[in-house]
């Protein structure tokens, strides 16, 4: 059966701004183009937003090129750096250091997994740091940089990359999109909202000024103050702080001494951790803590000590629960960024919960009645991705080898049983989790199993039809590649420089 034309959604209000609010108001507008549906987006300048300076995932390349967004254009727009991965100091053993790439270890050599080959060879011999076996980590550490080929037999196609950029750029970048496509933006303060007595619909949103602004769909994207899911729907909270403990933050920008190279770092602290972000014209630095265990007086002072440049504005104080909504889709409001829920950006995934909530809604958008399939399905797959993020950021905390209180509490922290099962499975059998929905696939898993100091009890058998020789060989061959790969890309920041120089000459050739 045809649905009918008018069952289909026409009026989308936003309400809410910033990267949450942009991001999908330029991704609605480009599927949305050519229908009868409107977008309006309602934001306040006098409202601040939470974007102190922002890493992402590789995913987000894919949301750009949706948009046909040009990456030297976007870089040039938003004063972007490249991302190969996650450095991870301190956070095992003190004085421990490992990164999280965006790629794979090793090359496949047999029947087995990569990984057992290399457990054997770590049990026997010396194998080498896992690192070693991977390109995107090699590239970062030397500062180097290339965009992977087209090529997919080449060995350079075992990585990705991401970006590292100021946030509140990225979200003016995308206003300008979505404005040029016909999204409307109200400015002006939500006061009241009006819902239908008997199916508890949004109908309506009031502003300050009086102005009175109509929608079917409501995309709630006003941050943490939820309010619509939460102040209106009363839609509730799962709160994981037993999980995650860690409850506030200081963030501080500061001018760059060294050259940047094309990774965020983290480093472990006495309570909790440090971000180091650098960008083509600073550093965005931050100190993620648990005020039980640190006073905020003492966490600002840790961070602007440990600055490595002249900090460039007063430290900024956020105060956050970790947790979700129980709905991020209720009736006909959908929460996207904040307002649906926070997970400690350790590893960088809160633009990433933003683009998996937009694109679940674009592949499930309603009718008018919202039926509750469509409904379900979507919070079905948004607590999947919740669930799995919040299992990958506390493995590194239950992981940690610390002797400070909080890591001591963090390592006896209850977990979730979907958490124990995959660290027991690694270290009886060097089984890493594998799932078709969600982030953080193997590759992610074992860098942080094996970074953080957790070898497997043993490996596949199928390692052992290999013999001795050959296995140390194949190791020895894939680290050579590895090796004369990184050596031939060009300097991180001279890539930057050719990039930016390529968007720079396109723009001239249009003049």
């Amino acid at each position: 059966m045809k649905l009918r034309s008018d069952q289909m959604v026409r009026e989308i209000v936003i309400v809410g701004g910033g990267t949450a609010g942009w991001m999908t108001a330029a991704a609605l507008s480009r599927k949305l183009a050519g229908t009868r549906a409107t977008i309006k987006l309602v934001e306040s300048a006098e409202i601040g937003t939470v974007g102190v300076g922002e890493a992402t995932l590789p995913q987000i390349r894919d949301f750009n090129r949706m948009l046909d967004i040009d990456e030297a254009e976007l870089m040039a727009r938003t004063s972007a750096t490249i991302k190969l991965g996650i450095e991870f100091r301190d956070w095992g053993r003190t004085g421990d250091q490992y990164i999280h790439p965006f790629g794979v270890h090793g090359e496949t050599i047999g029947p087995a997994d990569f990984h057992h080959y290399w457990s054997k060879e770590n049990a026997t011999a010396d194998a080498g740091d896992f690192g070693r076996y991977c390109l995107a980590i090699s590239a970062a550490r030397k500062q180097h940089f290339d965009l992977p080929p087209d090529n997919p037999t080449s060995p350079l196609q075992a990585y990705s990359y991401a970006f590292q950029f100021d946030a509140s750029l990225y979200a003016a970048f995308l206003a300008d999109y979505a404005k040029q496509r016909g999204v409307e933006r109200i400015e002006g303060k939500v006061v009241t909202v009006g819902t239908d007595g008997e199916s508890g619909f949004i109908q309506s949103v009031t502003l300050e000024s009086g102005q009175l602004i109509p929608g079917e769909l409501f995309i709630d994207c006003s941050g943490f103050r939820g309010l619509l899911i939460e102040h209106e729907m009363e839609t509730g909270f799962d709160d994981w702080s037993d999980y995650l403990p860690c409850n506030r933050a200081f963030a501080i920008p500061c001018k760059i001494v060294d050259p940047v190279g094309p990774y965020t770092r983290s480093t472990a602290r006495a309570a909790g951790w440090q971000w180091r972000i650098p960008l083509q014209h600073r550093i965005g630095n931050g100190l993620v803590y648990c005020n039980r265990y640190m006073s905020d007086q003492d966490a600002v002072d840790m961070l602007t000590t440990s600055l490595e440049g002249e900090a460039i504005a007063e430290p900024k104080q956020l105060f956050f629960k970790t947790g979700k909504r129980k709905k991020l889709w209720n009736r006909n409001c959908v929460a996207i960024g904040l307002s649906g829920g926070f997970l400690e950006p350790l590893e960088s995934t809160s633009i990433d919960l933003i683009q998996s909530g937009i694109l679940s809604l674009t592949a499930l958008f309603p009718e008018k009645r919202c039926a509750s399939s469509d409904v379900d399905e979507y919070n079905r797959l948004m607590d999947l991705e919740f669930d799995r993020v919040r299992d990958f950021l506390m493995l590194h905390y239950v992981l940690n080898e610390r002797e400070e209180p909080f890591w001591r509490d963090m390592r006896n922290i209850a977990r979730p049983d979907s958490l124990s099962e995959k660290i027991e499975a690694f270290k009886r059998r060097a089984i890493v989790p594998q799932y078709d929905h969600g982030l953080f696939q193997p590759a992610s898993w074992l860098s942080v199993f094996i970074g953080q100091n957790l070898l497997p009890e043993t490996y596949d058998p199928r390692v052992d039809a290999m013999s001795d020789d050959d296995r140390t060989g194949h190791l020895a061959r894939i680290r050579s590649t590895v090796e004369s790969n990184v050596g031939r890309m060009p300097e991180h920041l001279a890539f930057i420089r050719k990039y930016r120089a390529s968007f720079a000459g396109a723009q001239a050739g249009q003049a």
